[in-house]
């Protein structure tokens, strides 16, 4: 199974970066998505729904703002922590 990550850098592009978690985890990959530096700007309900599908479907998210984290479930992770995580990825996505 490849190991992909997902970096949410640019607030304008959350959305996307969701929907392509999701659509990898539909294809039996291993998702780590990470929203850096920012915090989720739109928490409407389609995405809060997407996030816990995500969730569901045993993807992993992660950020480095502790908004995300306290209000939305994020799990903490420091940018050398990604470092790290990045370095066992098949494939890296930016956004």
């Amino acid at each position: 199974m490849k190991k992909i990550a997902v970096l949410i850098k640019d607030p304008n592009q959350q959305y996307e970066g969701l929907r392509t978690s999701l659509g990898l985890l539909l294809e039996a990959a291993s998702v780590q998505m990470f929203v850096l530096n920012h915090p989720v700007i739109n928490m409407d309900e389609a995405y809060s729904d997407n996030m816990g599908f995500l969730d569901e479907m045993e993807g992993e998210r992660f950020s480095n703002n502790m908004v995300n984290v306290e209000k939305h479930g994020f799990q903490n992770i420091s940018l050398d922590d990604v470092a790290v995580k990045l370095k066992d990825a098949d494939v890296i996505i930016p956004f």
